[in-house]
């Protein structure tokens, strides 16, 4: 059909390569609630293997997945990498154990330091792609003093580009006065736009965009109502739900980069098929309004 609204294929994330604007998010490469080894690790290997010989080339993963169990993965599963493959690997927060109420934010200079350093170690490389704050909610440095030390590694030549995760607009525009920021992870997806106001901010900084639970369709309130709206869209495009809900998220913005989670090599590349569907003006009004921005 013909369209109005269409979204480019690829994207650059700072001083980086150009990438598929549909990313791998590696979270769920890992044991039940994010804790521990992936059950089948072979499979988790193929899986990453499958993923990046079907068109991946960027793999968002971090410190506290498993912990540390996921960049192993990903280096016994892909090292060397490939010259276009990009790895963002995040850390700041620590993980005492299975339940998640063990889970804290820690930003002082040492840790932030350390475990940047230990990132780069298990994923087998000199420096690190891009490197997320994993959380603006630390409170044993202050937030400034955190952002300094991230800026102080890319000096050094650890990381190449500095992202931030699980931050306020504020935090966002106070890192940006100390140093550059290549991208933003933020809840965003058609039932939930927490993230808004931090999507507005990028687009306006040239900041990428990387929204979390991309193609989560609403909790149980909202879900049959946003679902009554994708069936139609779905039906004409010939496309899964989850396709028109990523197809949603490139058309929203230019600086998005969505990183949908996996463990079904099918639904993988269904995911990197939704850049090929293009949405008509009418279609994105109707799934733009299913939920307020912000």
């Amino acid at each position: 059909m013909s369209t109005e609204t269409s979204s480019s294929t690829t994207i650059t994330i700072g001083n980086g390569p150009a990438v598929g604007r549909v990313g791998y998010g590696a979270m769920q490469l890992t044991g039940r609630q994010v804790w521990g080894d992936y059950p089948d690790r072979q499979a988790g290997i193929e899986l990453l293997r499958a993923a990046v010989d079907a068109g991946v080339t960027f793999i968002d993963t971090a410190d506290v997945y498993g912990p540390h169990s996921n960049e192993l993965l990903i280096r016994d599963a892909l090292h060397p990498y490939p010259d276009h493959l990009v790895i963002a690997t995040k850390g700041g927060f620590v993980r005492g154990g299975f339940d998640y109420s063990t889970l804290d934010a820690v930003g002082n200079r040492n840790y932030l330091r350390q475990s940047a350093h230990m990132s780069a170690r298990r994923l087998g490389v000199e420096h690190i792609d891009l490197y997320y704050l994993h959380s603006g909610r630390a409170t044993d440095a202050p937030f400034e003093e955190q952002i300094a030390t991230l800026a102080g590694l890319r000096e050094q030549g650890l990381i190449r580009d500095i992202g931030l995760s699980n931050i306020t607009l504020e935090q966002f525009h106070a890192a940006r006065s100390i140093t550059d920021i290549a991208a933003v992870t933020a809840l965003y997806n058609l039932g939930n736009r927490t993230g808004a106001t931090l999507l507005k901010a990028t687009e306006e900084a040239g900041t990428v965009f990387s929204p979390w639970h991309p193609v989560t369709l609403g909790d149980s309130g909202d879900l049959e109502r946003i679902t009554a709206a994708l069936e139609p869209i779905a039906r004409r495009h010939g496309a899964t739900l989850q396709q028109i809900a990523l197809a949603w998220q490139l058309h929203r913005s230019p600086v998005t980069l969505p990183i949908p989670g996996t463990t079904s090599l099918r639904h993988l590349k269904e995911n990197l098929m939704a850049h090929d569907l293009h949405l008509s003006t009418e279609e994105m009004d109707t799934l733009t309004t299913l939920a307020p921005e912000g």
